[in-house]
């Protein structure tokens, strides 16, 4: 299977929990305690994107030192 590539299956619990399945893990370099932003579109589905990322897009919207 192609390393960029990825295709998992998981269950929602009785919480409504889920857990990401160990690949998407490794491939994202997801941690325990790492903030997910979840992004949902009724059309289009669930996104979820590692808070991190949205920080650095933020940095390079809104660099640091400017006002």
């Amino acid at each position: 299977m192609n390393k960029d590539k990825f295709v998992g299956i998981c269950k929602v619990g009785e919480k409504g929990q889920i857990v990401i399945p160990k690949e998407a893990r490794d491939m994202f370099a997801i941690q325990p305690g790492d903030s997910m932003i979840v992004l949902c579109d009724r059309a289009q589905g669930i996104a979820l994107v590692k808070a991190d990322v949205i920080e650095d897009l933020s940095d390079k919207i809104f660099p640091k030192g400017e006002k």
